[in-house]
């Protein structure tokens, strides 16, 4: 089908997106044909695929949760592709349907295939261990959203409002229309690159001012000052940055400190999970040893509890959608209507049998060092994503349709996949760490489906108001998954070994009896010029969970290899779950008390009537984002107080230049530790380090100046400069919410 159709002028005539039923019409009418899947808005689509790919994943391994990009992708794309000429509508659709998948992709690779870090195998944590299977997850939900489209989007229109389908609807209406956004975003993408350039990469100030009372000992008041914090939690609302905020102070201002004054009884003698003396712990480390098991427990129980709440739900969209999969399956020709036009469903049925093969090829002829299965336990693991990815596909569709994606309990549904495929595995013996990475595939696979599944409705909610052909953003969505999902591998590996610390850490050990819990994971590894034996440890009482270089002469471990991604600055929460449920159900491995006690505070909360599930996250994350994000919550709180408008939408200026700030966070972040991994190489021994003298100013420059651990003023200086500049950004994000569009 070619598209070199004529353009028209679309009708002036009246239009709402929330028209009932029986009297709403598409913005354009069947009947009308104008440019839509062009090769401009496919590229432009594909590169907002890569960029907000990225940008996700780099705020989702931050933070903890991710915000739609579809709204910024829509203004975005309406002033880039006027200034090269006349767009029509069908067009922006396109560039936001296509740049979108990134988006929602990132967040169902990075809430799960983190954790074969966690689980001992981070050596084989590369771009092309991540690629396949982000890749045939993300099309498998595509696919999967196709037999109930018709079911969820055209005949339950009225019913199903998908907030953000809706208001993504409008914006490209209003753009149309002549409506101008674009300049609010560019704004918060200018100031907050300024701000994180200055940060980050010059280090003007630090990123994270702290304060350690010897008055209160165990505890830490501290703040990560980035313009990504601010923009998420002034999207996400006073109130869920509040709760989030609340889970962070019971965590660090209350269990830490009581965990320091009653472990002084302890003396000298370490309490599992941590090998170190509680008097002798820093408030990090408590956090990491004690905090992190309770917050695990509690997102966890969260998780679960919210996926009870909605089984409901649940059990009526798959009803639903089985009934449309048979009668669409058995009568859906192709119609005559362009806004009928989509997938056939030999498609999706072809589609699905070919994806089962290349999982099965993937995990049977190109396995995980240490981690190889058998044929027909692949085949198993493969059918098995099939099975649940309909199932959760079906389910995201639904709830992202009355709630909103941001409501979507993908960790839920895939905490209930690895739940029910480690179970099997433990009855049927299989519990040794190769089948550990096994279920992980099998639920990271189904978690990627289930978070596209939920933003493609969104998408598809969008192109059916404004009139589109589902065919073609069917097609679009497939291009953005496979164009976001290098950026995606990308990223994560970048920030991974961007991040990474070889700290010194001096352990005795026997290589030949090492403690239960501790295995070698790699018998050459060099650091430095020096050949190490890489051993990790996971759920031992000896040594802290990590990976560790052991030195053979001196028979001790030296180094332990701190990964970024579970680090501070990436900590991963859903992934570091993941590897815990994994962990605890096949091998047994939990300090199970601390994991009750995050199961009860949740049970607690959910008692006083808050839906537990922002808290539960906010106990687990530092205290640093959490109170960052509060930040901007406050700042939204009083600019709804200020302007007397209570319900802003994602088009609003705030949130449109929040999105900004987020960009830019995500951007000059990632560039950041672009120079980071450039200053590593910038070694004497490297290949940059021997490039000529002229370009003392391009990488070997900018390699010093990146990350220079000598401070030019002293700490508190820096700490209130600090606070001064994030105090600044605010009263610009406070002043901009305020401010009309034009």
């Amino acid at each position: 089908m070619t598209r070199t159709i004529k353009e028209e002028t679309v009708s002036d005539r009246p239009w709402s997106s929330t028209a009932p039923a029986g009297e709403f019409q598409p913005y354009v009418p069947a009947e009308q044909k104008l440019a839509e899947f062009s090769v401009r808005a496919v590229v432009l689509g594909g590169l907002f695929g890569l960029l907000f790919g990225a940008v996700t994943v780099y705020v989702g391994l931050r933070a903890g949760l991710t915000v739609s990009a579809s709204i910024p992708i829509s203004v975005l794309s309406i002033s880039i592709l006027r200034a090269f000429g006349r767009s029509t509508i069908l067009e922006n659709n396109i560039v936001q349907t296509t740049g979108s998948a990134g988006e929602s992709l990132a967040a169902g690779v990075m809430f799960t295939l983190p954790a074969l870090i966690f689980l001992g195998f981070s050596s084989d944590f590369t771009f092309w261990r991540i690629f396949p299977i982000a890749l045939l997850g993300g099309w498998l939900g595509v696919l999967f959203m196709v037999p109930i489209r018709r079911q969820l989007i055209v005949k339950e229109h009225g019913n199903l409002v998908f907030p953000e389908g809706t208001a993504c609807a409008d914006v490209l209406v209003a753009g149309e229309r002549g409506g101008s956004f674009a300049g609010r975003v560019f704004w918060g993408l200018g100031l907050g690159g300024i701000y994180t350039f200055l940060m980050n990469t010059v280090q003007a100030w630090t990123g994270q001012p702290e304060a350690r009372p010897g008055w209160f000992p165990g505890a830490s008041f501290r703040m990560a000052i980035t313009s990504e914090y601010l923009g998420v939690g002034y999207i996400i609302g006073p109130r869920v940055a509040g709760i989030l905020f609340a889970g962070g102070i019971v965590s660090w201002l209350v269990m830490m400190p009581a965990i320091k004054f009653y472990g002084q009884l302890a003396g000298n003698t370490p309490i599992y999970p941590s090998t170190i003396p509680i008097p002798l712990m820093s408030p990090d480390q408590i956090w990491s040893s004690y905090i992190r098991p309770m917050g695990a427990g509690a997102v966890a129980a969260s998780g679960l509890i919210t996926l009870l709440r909605t089984m409901p739900t649940i059990i009526s969209a798959l009803r639903a959608g089985l009934k449309d999969v048979r009668t669409e399956g058995s009568s859906q020709t192709e119609s005559s209507s362009r806004i009928d036009y989509e997938v056939p469903m030999r498609w999706v049925v072809g589609g699905s049998i070919v994806i089962v093969a290349m999982i099965w090829a993937v995990l049977t002829f190109f396995p995980i060092q240490g981690a190889q299965t058998q044929w027909y336990q692949n085949l198993f693991a493969a059918v098995f994503v099939v099975v649940f990815g309909f199932l959760f596909v079906t389910v995201a569709g639904r709830i992202s349709g009355l709630l909103g994606n941001s409501s979507n309990p993908i960790s839920g549904m895939s905490i209930a996949t690895l739940m029910a495929t480690c179970a099997i595995f433990f009855v049927a013996g299989w519990t040794s760490p190769r089948y550990a990475v096994l279920a992980l595939m099998i639920g990271g696979a189904v978690c990627i489906a289930a978070a596209i599944a939920g933003a493609t409705s969104q998408d598809l909610k969008t192109g059916y108001l404004v009139g589109a052909t589902p065919f073609w953003q069917q097609m679009g969505l497939l291009v953005g998954v496979t164009v976001s999902t290098v950026a995606i591998g990308a990223t994560l590996n970048l920030m991974n070994k961007g991040l990474t610390k070889y700290i010194p850490t001096t352990i005795p050990v026997s290589i030949q009896a090492l403690p239960s819990g501790v295995k070698i994971e790699r018998d050459s590894f060099v650091y430095q010029g020096k050949s190490y034996v890489l051993v990790n440890s996971l759920g031992s009482h000896e040594i802290p969970d990590g990976e560790y270089l052991y030195d053979a002469a001196s028979k001790q471990i030296e180094y332990q290899w701190a990964q970024g991604i579970g680090s501070d600055k990436a900590p991963a929460p859903q992934a570091r779950l993941m590897a815990t449920v994994i962990n605890g159900i096949l091998n047994q491995r939990l300090p199970w008390r601390l994991v009750l006690m995050g199961v009860a505070l949740v049970i607690a909360v959910e008692i006083l009537g808050v839906r537990s599930l922002a808290f539960a996250t906010g106990s687990y994350l530092s205290i640093a984002t959490t109170g960052a994000m509060f930040a901007g919550g406050l700042i939204r709180w009083a600019v709804e107080a200020t302007t007397k408008k209570k319900d802003e939408s994602d088009a609003s200026p705030g949130a449109l230049f929040s999105s900004g700030l987020i960009a830019a966070g995500g951007v000059f972040g990632l560039l950041a530790i672009v120079l980071r991994v450039v200053a590593d190489a910038a070694k004497p021994d490297s290949f940059l380090a021997q490039l000529p003298d002229w370009l003392a100013f391009g990488p070997k420059h900018w390699a010093s100046v990146a990350f220079n651990e000598k401070l030019a003023m002293p700490t508190q200086a820096q700490s209130l400069l600090g606070i001064l500049m994030f105090g600044l950004l605010a009263g610009s994000l406070f002043y901009f919410a305020r401010k009309k569009l034009d």
